[in-house]
């Protein structure tokens, strides 16, 4: 545990579920336990100006996000969350308590191989100094705006790495819940999060210029602490499946064939997101690890509701962009993979075998996604 006379600790009133958060601001760290969430740790860094490399979506449980890569709203800006763990603790399937960072090769395994090597009850990673982010969404009618898609993407082409964006195309049901400027239509929502190494508005203007505009704009300067507010992902848990592909480019001709293929008139209700990647996600971190695929420069990801395999209308949506695929991303593979998906993932999945069957010979663990131990 870190220990300093200005550490700030926060803890529910169960310990046993694993959720401690302890902040030391001088050494801009924190050691987070394994059942803490994204929004603890925000909560916790927050009052001394720092921030976590947390997702779009605080209520994730921050340490399995971090083993799969970890993909922040300040992802272009300073890479991959696992390119910032300073120490792991984790039990081993023989039953040892240990520090992963004394093992060079586990220490490389759980920073992007995902819960194949042991259950790690705890980690320390690094906090950076933005209290705040300019960010929200734009929300654009796909029916009135067709070339949202293509100018989303020619402004990406212009930004510095202080921006890191996404675009979610959604098709919204006409039910009174959703805002009335939204039902029943169609909506492209233009996703974006700028750190303050940049001036904010001027990139957000660049982009509103394209388009004109939109019919909900959510963009402002807000603390850290709201920054689950800039994606605006449902809190309510339900079932669903995606499918997922890494890009080098995209091109605005198969950009096209998105609204129609997961339009209101696709076979199920799906949500096409891509986000913006390259920047520091493209650098290697100081200690290398197992995140793979960092030449890629867009994610694009198929998402359904309900626990159904759409297996064809994912590949309906992703066979187009087969050309640019360099790989898969873990953390948005949600449902089982293949071994040969999950070869997709990583750059050195034989390594990642033969550690798995170092480390777990007779099989013990069973992670979401489960490397093929070889012997």
């Amino acid at each position: 545990m870190v220990t300093s006379a200005r550490s700030t600790a926060v803890s529910s009133s169960r310990p046993s579920r694993l959720d401690r958060v302890t902040i030391d601001p001088e050494r801009m760290t924190a050691w987070i336990e394994a059942g803490a969430t994204w929004q603890e740790v925000i909560d916790a860094a927050a009052p001394h100006g720092l921030a976590p490399l947390a997702g779009s979506f605080p209520g994730v449980t921050a340490v399995p996000y971090i083993l799969g890569g970890g993909l922040s709203l300040m992802a272009r800006r300073y890479g991959f969350a696992a390119d910032h763990v300073r120490r792991i603790e984790v039990v081993t399937p023989d039953g040892e308590l240990r520090n992963a960072e004394d093992d060079p090769d586990l220490f490389w395994a759980l920073r992007g191989g995902g819960g194949n090597f042991g259950v790690v009850t705890a980690m320390e990673i690094d906090l950076f100094p933005v209290p705040t982010l300019y960010g929200g969404s734009l929300y654009y009618d796909l029916a009135a705006t067709p070339g949202v898609l293509a100018a989303w993407h020619a402004w990406t082409q212009t930004v510095p790495d202080a921006v890191t964006s996404a675009v979610g195309v959604i098709p919204f049901p006409d039910i009174e819940p959703i805002p009335a400027a939204l039902r029943g239509k169609h909506i492209a929502q233009l996703q974006l999060s700028i750190v303050p190494d940049v001036d904010g508005p001027a990139c957000v203007t660049a982009l509103r210029d394209r388009l004109g505009e939109p019919l909900i704009d959510t963009v402002k300067q807000r603390p850290f602490t709201e920054s689950g507010e800039i994606f605006d992902e449902p809190a309510r848990p339900d079932a669903y499946r995606s499918r997922n592909l890494l890009l080098s480019e995209l091109d605005n001709q198969t950009l096209t064939t998105i609204p129609s293929l997961a339009g209101p008139n696709a076979k199920a209700m799906c949500i096409v997101g891509i986000r913006h990647l390259g920047g520091a996600l493209s650098n290697k971190p100081a200690i290398d690890n197992a995140v793979g695929n960092r030449d890629a420069q867009y994610l694009l990801s198929v998402l359904s509701l309900g626990g159904d395999d759409q297996s064809d209308l994912y590949r309906a949506i992703l066979d187009p962009w087969s050309k640019y695929a360099v790989g898969r991303s873990l953390n948005f593979s949600f449902g089982p993979l293949t071994q040969d998906e999950l070869r997709e993932t990583y750059d050195d999945y034989n390594r990642l075998a033969h550690l798995r069957a170092h480390y777990d010979p007779s099989n013990l663990l069973h992670p979401n996604h489960p490397i093929t131990a070889r012997r």
